[in-house]
């Protein structure tokens, strides 16, 4: 039986420097009644171990089955939480994934390098562009693998944000029930 959304917890978990009023996942946000974001204690400034505390208590808090949506470096942080959280969580769609351990990475960001190439202990989707500026496909491609995430190829569109024209982002609303009728 697929998972609605009325019956889930949505938790919104942005990327470095939070998602802006037309980003997609602020638009998602306002449009799912059971959508929340994740609020971290610094958007600029990101400190992987208090990103991964913020994740784990939102889905501690969370009365109804989990799915989470990140993007960008947001999708680090789930990464380095699943250990944690891997058993309250339903799924997870998982959008422009940053290859924090490139060298030409904003040192702000650094510090969630390592990614784990463990399997995830939930169903999940990656959605990678072939043009994004902070990873390539092929290395998406890889984590994807490695993670046991369904790989979406998102084309030539950039980071997935709204600098990238991805505002309202009809095709991430079919992809994200695509996920929610497999959990």
């Amino acid at each position: 039986m697929p998972l609605k959304t009325s019956e889930c917890d949505i938790l919104i978990i942005p990327g470095w420097q939070n998602s802006g009023p037309n980003h997609w996942q602020s638009r998602w946000e306002a449009k799912l009644p059971t959508a929340r974001r994740v609020e971290q204690r610094d958007w600029d400034r990101p400190d992987k171990d208090a990103w991964v505390s913020a994740i784990g208590l939102a889905v501690n808090a969370a009365t109804r089955p989990v799915i989470l949506v990140a993007h960008s470096l947001g999708v680090a942080a789930v990464i380095h939480a699943a250990p944690y959280i891997g058993r309250s969580v339903r799924g997870a769609f998982l959008v422009g994934l940053p290859d924090v351990d490139r060298d030409d990475m904003p040192g702000e960001v650094t510090g969630f390098a390592g990614l784990s190439t463990d399997p995830l202990p939930f169903p999940s989707m990656l959605v990678a562009s072939r043009t994004d500026p902070y990873c390539a496909f092929d290395r998406a491609g890889d984590f994807a693998a490695a993670w046991g995430s369904d790989f979406i190829d998102a084309g030539d569109s950039g980071h997935l944000n709204s600098e990238s024209g991805h505002g309202p982002w009809p095709e991430g609303l079919t992809r994200f029930a695509t996920l929610l009728k497999r959990v």
